[in-house]
C-alpha cells in the first residue's frame, strides 16, 4: 500500500483526507453536535437480509471497520449493545453523572492482583471506551512486534511495524492528533501542531528538564483549530465524561458518519449473545441479538467481532457448538489467554502555586525515554510517562488509597488546584494464566458472565517500582513539597491474540479465527503485546489495516452475488 503523506492543512491535503472519511464535514453548522438527519435516514436492514458483514461492537476497530468496508461498497450492519450517543442530551460536565459511558454490567474478578473492572478499561455506546478516553493517541514502537525475538520475553506479532505504520498515518489524519515531532521509535511528525500546555504540563516540563529525562508535548487527538465543522478544544477539562464540543476525538464523530453517509447500519441497544456458526461448513452464517427483550438473528456473510478484550472472549466462548464445543478459535485452548493490563501508577505533587491542572486536556505532556528495554536493568521492557489531570472525584480516590479519610481527606480535596499529576504506563507481560473464562453467575440475560483472572509476575513489580521512582524524581526535581504515590491498571488488551500458528493465539495475520474461514475478531483482544502506548491509535489502525485486507480479498475472489451487486 501506497505511504500516504502528513497532510499540510491545504486544500490538496483536504481533499485526499476527504476522499478517504468526510466524517468531519458531515457534522452540522447549526451549533448542535449531531447529523440527526444522517442517523434519521441510515440504510436499514432486516434480520432477514444477508448482509456481507455484521460487525459486533462500535468502538474504535469496530466503527473503524464499518466506515471502510462501507467506502467499499459492502453491505455492513454494526451492532453495539448500548445507545447511539448524542452530545448535546446525553453528555454532562459532570464526574458522576458520567458513569452510563461505561460497561458497568457485572463481571467476576480474580488472581492475586485482580483488575477493578469499570471506567479505566471499559466503554458502552457507539464509539465505545473512546468516549471516554482521554485522547491520548501514540503510536507502539517498531520494537514492540518483536519482542521475544529482541528481549526474550513476550510474544512476537505475526506483522512488523512497517505493514502499520501507513495506517497509522491514514488515523492520525483522521482524527485528527495534534503534537510535536516524536523522537521516539518511529520518529514522525503529527497533522497538527501541539496545543497550549496548561499547569500540570509545565509542571511535568520543569521537573523532567531538571532530571535530564526529555519530553514532548502531544500526541492527543484533539484538534488544535478547526478540523472540518469540528470546533476548536475550548479547555473545558471534561474529556474523560465526553467531549461535547467535539473537539476529542472518538469514532462516534471521526467514522460512524461517514460509515452511515456510506450506506452502513449502526443498530444501537443490540446486545448480540451468540455467533451462529455451521458446524457441518464450519462457517459463520450470522448473529444471534436482543433488542427491546426480544431476540433476532442477523444473518451475514461474514461476521467481525470488536467486543474489545472481556466481551470479544465471553462472546466466543458462548458461541461454542458441538464442533467446537470449547468455544470458536479455541482448538488449542488459546481463547481468553495472555489479557494484559498496563501498571498505571500515578504520582501527585504539592505545589504552593495554584497548578489548576483540570484546565487542559488531561493529557498533554509526555516522555517514551523509559519505553525500551535497558539491558543493565533487571527488567525487561520499559514504560511512558504522561500528565494526568484527575477531577475531584478521582483525586478523592487518590487521596483514599493513600489511606487518608475524614478530616485530612478534606483537607486534601480543598487543596486540590495545588496538585500536580503524573502517571506511567508499564508494559506488563502476557502471561497464559491471565485470562476469561465463563464464570457460574449469570447476567440480567441468563448468560454466564465473564470471570477475568489476573496475576503480575515479578517482572512487572520491577517496572512499577522503577517508573514510580521516575515520577517522584520528576515532580520533586520541580519542586513539589509531598508527593503522593498509588498504583493502578489501565488499557485492557489480548484475550484472542493474533498469531502466526492456531497453537499460538485465535485470530491469524488477517484477524480471521483460525478454523472457521468467514470470522474475523478486530478490536485490542488480538494484541499479542502492549507496549507502553496507549492502545486505541493501534486498534484502529489494525482495523483499517483488515478492512483494506478484506476489500483487496473480495477483489480477488467476489462471489457470484457479490459480483452481481458490484
Amino acid at each position: 500500500m501506497t505511504r500516504l503523506p502528513i497532510p499540510s492543512g491545504g486544500p490538496r491535503a483536504e481533499r485526499d483526507l476527504r476522499a478517504r472519511n468526510d466524517s468531519a464535514w458531515l457534522l452540522p453548522t447549526d451549533g448542535t453536535r449531531t447529523n440527526h438527519r444522517l442517523r434519521d435516514d441510515m440504510r436499514r436492514f432486516d434480520d432477514s437480509d444477508e448482509v456481507d458483514l455484521a460487525v459486533v461492537g462500535a468502538g474504535a476497530g469496530g466503527s473503524v471497520l464499518t466506515q471502510r468496508l462501507a467506502r467499499a461498497g459492502w453491505r455492513v450492519v454494526c451492532l453495539d449493545a448500548g445507545p447511539f450517543w448524542d452530545p448535546d442530551a446525553d453528555w454532562v460536565s459532570d464526574e458522576r453523572g458520567s458513569h452510563t459511558l461505561y460497561w458497568t454490567d457485572p463481571r467476576q474478578i480474580g488472581g492475586s492482583d485482580p483488575v477493578p473492572m469499570g471506567s479505566n478499561n471499559s466503554g458502552r455506546g457507539v464509539g465505545g471506551s473512546m468516549v471516554h478516553y482521554a485522547g491520548y493517541t501514540p503510536r507502539f514502537h517498531p520494537s514492540d512486534f518483536s519482542v521475544l525475538t529482541d528481549d526474550g520475553v513476550g510474544a512476537d506479532w505475526p506483522i512488523a511495524y512497517s505493514d502499520l505504520r501507513p495506517f497509522y498515518e491514514q488515523i492520525e489524519q483522521e482524527l485528527p492528533v495534534a503534537g510535536q515531532d516524536w523522537p521516539w521509535g518511529d520518529p514522525h511528525s503529527y497533522p497538527h501542531s501541539a496545543h497550549p500546555v496548561g499547569g500540570n504540563g509545565e509542571i511535568f516540563q520543569r521537573g523532567a528538564l531538571a532530571a535530564g529525562i526529555e519530553t514532548r508535548v502531544g500526541p492527543v487527538a484533539i484538534a488544535n483549530g478547526r478540523f472540518g465543522h469540528r470546533l476548536h478544544c475550548i479547555y473545558r477539562g471534561f474529556c474523560l465524561q465526553g467531549c461535547k464540543v467535539n473537539a476529542k476525538a472518538s469514532p462516534l464523530i471521526t467514522h460512524v458518519p461517514d460509515a452511515l453517509a456510506h450506506g452502513a447500519e449502526i443498530r444501537p441497544d443490540s446486545m448480540v449473545t451468540r455467533v451462529v456458526v455451521d458446524d457441518a461448513s464450519g462457517r459463520t452464517t450470522g448473529v444471534t441479538y436482543l433488542r427491546r427483550g426480544r431476540e433476532h438473528f442477523q444473518r451475514a456473510r461474514a461476521v467481525a467481532v470488536a467486543g474489545y478484550s472481556i466481551e470479544t472472549p465471553r462472546l466466543l466462548l458462548l458461541s461454542a457448538t458441538e464442533r467446537y464445543a470449547a468455544g470458536l478459535g479455541n482448538d488449542h485452548d488459546q481463547l481468553g489467554r495472555y489479557l494484559m493490563v498496563q501498571g498505571a501508577p500515578q504520582t501527585s505533587g504539592r505545589f504552593e502555586e495554584e497548578i489548576r491542572a483540570y484546565k487542559a486536556p488531561p493529557p498533554e505532556v509526555s516522555s517514551e525515554q523509559f519505553y525500551e528495554t535497558d539491558p543493565t536493568k533487571p527488567y525487561r521492557r520499559g514504560w511512558s510517562i504522561q500528565n494526568v489531570s484527575p477531577l475531584p472525584i478521582t483525586w478523592a480516590e487518590h487521596v483514599v488509597a493513600q489511606g487518608h479519610w475524614g478530616a485530612p481527606l478534606r483537607e486534601y480535596l480543598r487543596d486540590f488546584v495545588h496538585w500536580a499529576t503524573i502517571g506511567a504506563l508499564c508494559e506488563f507481560l502476557p502471561q497464559p494464566d491471565n485470562r476469561v473464562t465463563l464464570a457460574d453467575e449469570k447476567d440480567r440475560h441468563g448468560l454466564p458472565i465473564a470471570h477475568f483472572s489476573y496475576s503480575q509476575c515479578d517482572n512487572d513489580r520491577m517496572l512499577t517500582k522503577a517508573a514510580t521512582e521516575s515520577m517522584e524524581t520528576i515532580l520533586k526535581a520541580a519542586g513539589a513539597s509531598e508527593v503522593m504515590t498509588i498504583d493502578r491498571y489501565a488499557h485492557l488488551v489480548g484475550g484472542a491474540r493474533m498469531a502466526a500458528r492456531p497453537e499460538d493465539g485465535v485470530v491469524d495475520a488477517d484477524h480471521r479465527v483460525f478454523g472457521i474461514p468467514n470470522l474475523y475478531v478486530v478490536d485490542g483482544s488480538v494484541l499479542p503485546t502492549q507496549g507502553s502506548a496507549n492502545p486505541a491509535l493501534t486498534i484502529m489502525a489494525l482495523a483499517a489495516r483488515a478492512a483494506d485486507r478484506l476489500a483487496a480479498q473480495a477483489r480477488q475472489g467476489l462471489t457470484e452475488q457479490q459480483a452481481v451487486r458490484a
